[in-house]
């Protein structure tokens, strides 16, 4: 086996797999981190691209359609998303065996990871088509838009243990340090969406008219594409497809951490989003709008953030500790650098980019209350995204979990509710997303500090 400290993963310019160089593991440069973070970055984004083109196409049937496809959409994202762990532990997990030379390995979590998508995938369709009715009516509020969302729901559904199985794909491939082949797999089926959603939904080219329905079934054929990519590229690797339950239990217990961290951010913005709407349609539609500025930042850092994962779980793999000790200061310098960067040109466009998005007075106002709270949390979030990435590489889960629901409890909570209390407005609303990310990001640099994650070793025991 390759010593993994003169082994560096650089495209080999054809299927995304990865070549060797002569540069150390923890001496990572420019080229191998990007090589991996701008591919991971398109996979990132592309899905948000297509549903803001599925959200124009269904646009065009109406206000109804469009509130339809809004809460059926909602109702699929809750319950496939908290499932992260299927790439994010999967990467930890395959990235360490890729790092100690065991490729073989590597393909077998994503056999596994996969099993598992397809089974709890399975159960999420059951389960939610049953539950679909009474899901629908609560989230939609007037039986109209529940009849439209149910209608989009109940195919949608469909495509469930796909969003899974990709998310399993994604996890193995960035485990073995191809971040290209999964971009390529994600967008051919985007790309075939793209071209039935008008089709299906207008009626074009002599196809019948679907309408909102049309969206969802759109969505379920170029979800299947994609999945059968992501297996069919586990079927070429040659190895057994049984399933192992002791690996399976190995990966589930890595998701029962990671779920958990998922359900704590979803508890923090969904109250952000309660009381928000208390201080009436101004604030609301003020908080959405640095909302999803946030979100497109988010995305951005956690690509190098992917990165780190794959990068730290290799050297730790390889059983190099140091070299993943400097390989994580290295990337969290690059995503500082990076964060910086976007704070100073969203800083520079405080006056011209939120009318991109409305031109309401009352809105831009509170806008205005967001905005130096948002830019100034991008640095913070430069650190706390990129020790993420390298714990998360690291296996060190059940640490962030505890960083995660602790800062939620101590920090971000207590501020939304007590803005609400107080009438803070979005003003105390930010201060706790930004004392939020101060204490994440407070608690990963004393981690990544300690060198307690650093455990060595090609099987990931936590």
């Amino acid at each position: 086996m390759a010593d993994a400290d003169q082994s560096v993963a650089e495209p080999d310019g054809s299927d995304g797999s990865v070549a060797k160089t002569d540069d150390a593991a923890g001496d990572a440069g420019a080229r191998r981190i990007l090589g991996l973070a701008l591919p991971a970055l398109g996979v990132l984004v592309a899905e948000p691209l297509y549903l803001l083109f599925d959200t124009a196409v269904v646009g065009r049937l109406g206000a109804l359609a469009l509130a339809g496809l809004a809460v059926g959409g909602l109702i699929l994202t809750q319950v496939s998303t908290q499932l992260t762990f299927l790439s994010y532990g999967t990467t930890a997990r395959a990235a360490r065996m890729h790092g100690a030379g065991d490729r073989d390995g590597a393909v077998r979590e994503g056999i596994q990871a996969t099993w598992l998508a397809i089974g709890i995938g399975t159960v999420i369709v059951i389960v939610m088509q049953a539950l679909a009715g009474p899901v629908t009516a609560v989230i939609a509020g007037g039986d109209d838009i529940a009849t439209e969302a149910l209608d989009w729901l109940r195919v949608g559904l469909f495509g469930a243990p796909l969003i899974l199985v990709g998310m399993a794909g994604n996890g193995w491939m960035r485990g073995v340090q191809n971040t290209i082949r999964p971009l390529r797999f994600v967008v051919v089926g985007l790309a075939i969406s793209a071209v039935l959603c008008p089709v299906l939904v207008h009626g074009l080219a002599g196809a019948p008219r679907l309408e909102l329905v049309g969206s969802a079934w759109a969505n379920v054929i170029g979800q299947s594409i994609s999945g059968v990519l992501f297996i069919a590229a586990l079927l070429r690797e040659g190895q057994s497809l049984r399933p192992q339950p002791a690996v399976m239990r190995k990966q589930l217990v890595l998701g029962r951490d990671l779920i958990a961290r998922s359900l704590a951010f979803q508890a923090c913005f969904v109250s952000a989003a309660a009381v928000a709407s208390r201080f009436g349609a101004a604030t609301v539609a003020a908080h959405q709008v640095v909302l999803q500025l946030w979100n497109f930042v988010t995305l951005t850092l956690d690509s190098l953030a992917i990165a780190a994962q794959a990068l730290i779980g290799a050297t730790l793999g390889a059983g190099h500790a140091a070299a993943a000790q400097r390989l994580a200061w290295r990337i969290t310098a690059w995503s500082t650098v990076f964060a910086l960067v976007l704070a100073a040109l969203f800083a520079a466009g405080h006056a011209v980019i939120p009318q991109l998005f409305t031109t309401d007075t009352e809105v831009l106002d509170q806008v205005g209350v967001a905005w130096w709270f948002f830019v100034g949390v991008m640095p913070i979030a430069g650190v706390a995204f990129a020790l993420d990435g390298v714990l998360l590489g690291a296996g060190d889960a059940a640490f962030l979990r505890n960083a995660t629901l602790g800062s939620a409890v101590v920090g971000f909570l207590p501020m939304i509710w007590l803005s609400l209390v107080f009438d803070w407005g979005l003003a105390g609303i930010w201060t706790g997303l930004a004392l939020f990310m101060a204490l994440r990001a407070a608690s990963v640099v004393w981690r990544t500090a300690s060198g307690r994650w650093a455990v060595v070793g090609a099987d990931l025991q936590r």
